[in-house]
């Protein structure tokens, strides 16, 4: 085949799309289009990593949740190690001595409440059978005018319902039992790692810092330490606002003579380490109590204390103890919580704001931290979650 006959022919601008060309049809996209192509392709990357990574951790859930609580266990107790260590304490010692402690408290505490729950119990169920009483007289005698006959056949109708759906009961019973059983296990590995992470925590972290290529091992390092201390920050300042809200809504309830003071309050220091959802339920549990053992105005009364004490905690006590180490906006909150009840369930809302906390310290040290010193960062202070940037330190000198 001769030359010219290999030769294709040549461009016509007239009419692009008939034309034979060598020439890259790239040009003839539009830019808006281009760009629109790259970020789509590259968004769809990244929502297919996430979608990975989000799998592998609840098909390992089991291993990932005792990790994750055992960390935040660890960020609770390592002041406490630390102490014990400035004192000439050896670490291992320190660690096994602060674990056992926090054994004791904790098992104590638990007892202390079933044994308030297991004695106030039968005059709750005394009055909750007299607030039934008095539904089934206001059904009677009040404005519905329901009969006897009426009410024992809704009672009798839920009674078959219960026997017709006993196998189903059955099997939710027993699917408790194997809950049950993954709990203990979840709890024995939590209690070894949490071991590990008190004793040899710093040499663990060494470790995992070493697979990190060596231009940016300090940066890494760094911002590893400043998302530990966020996190220490975060649960110190949670467990204290924990302590003001138990206790303040515990005094309330025992003001207004509600029964089960102790467990309420303890109900109330648990719910307080899931932010927004955790109050809410704890209060509305307080609430339903006093409606059924002091009625409607006693119910009002406590729902009012709740809301205080609430009040106070967003208001002063956040603000003040998690301060601008933690500060995390309160629509990412809500949204991080929601994202994680519904990726996790109750452990995805427990561990959504740790971990946003742990991430908002790590990614800002990672852009503004100039220079860094890993050795330099005491993860036991709440400034060190604070990423050192000469140009806010010196915005903040001019504004002085």
């Amino acid at each position: 085949m001769s030359e010219p006959q290999r030769k294709q022919k040549e461009f016509d601008p007239s009419n692009p799309f008939l034309s034979e060309s060598t020439e890259d049809v790239t040009s003839l996209v539009p830019r808006g289009l281009r760009i629109g192509a790259a970020l789509s392709w590259r968004f769809i990357v990244v929502i297919a990593a996430l979608y990975v990574i989000v799998f592998l951790i609840g098909y390992l859930s089991v291993v990932v949740i005792p990790l994750s609580i055992a960390l935040l266990l660890a960020a609770l107790l390592a002041p406490a190690v630390s102490k014990l260590t400035a004192i000439k304490f050896p670490r291992g010692l320190a660690a096994g001595i602060v674990l056992i402690a926090g054994l004791a408290v904790l098992g104590g505490l638990l007892t202390f409440v079933v044994a308030q729950f297991s004695s106030g119990l039968p005059e709750l169920q005394k009055q909750l059978t007299e607030s039934l009483n008095q539904i089934k007289s206001w059904l009677i005698d009040g404005p519905l005018h329901l009969r006897q006959e009426q009410i024992q056949e809704f009672i009798n109708q839920a009674i078959s319902f219960l026997q017709n759906n006993q196998a189903s009961i059955t099997t939710t019973a027993l699917t408790t039992a194997g809950t049950v059983g993954e709990i203990v296990t979840g709890f024995i590995l939590t209690l070894f790692i949490l071991i590990f992470f008190l004793s040899g925590g710093d040499q663990i972290w060494s470790f995992l810092v070493r697979g990190v290529p060596g231009r940016v091992r300090n940066r890494v390092d760094v911002a590893g330490r400043r998302g530990f201390a966020s996190l220490v920050s975060y649960v110190r300042a949670t467990a204290a606002v924990a302590v003001v809200d138990a206790v303040g809504i515990g005094i309330g309830l025992a003001i207004v003579g509600v029964p089960l003071v102790i467990p309420l309050a303890t109900l109330v220091f648990l719910g307080a380490f899931i932010p927004i959802i955790g109050a809410v339920i704890a209060g509305a549990v307080a609430v339903l109590i006093a409606l059924v053992t002091k009625g409607v105005v006693g119910a009002l009364i406590v729902l009012a204390i709740v809301i205080g004490v609430m009040q106070l905690e967003s208001h002063v006590l956040q603000p003040i103890l998690l301060g601008r180490a933690v500060k995390l906006h309160p629509l990412a909150v809500v949204l991080a919580i929601t994202a994680g009840l519904v990726a996790a369930g109750i452990a995805g809302a427990l561990l959504s704001v740790p971990l946003l906390a742990v991430l908002n310290a790590g990614i800002r040290s990672l852009l503004h931290e100039h220079d860094p010193d890993p050795a330099e960062i005491d993860v036991l202070r709440d400034q060190a979650a604070t990423p050192n940037d000469p140009g806010e330190e010196e915005e903040s000198e001019a504004k002085s």
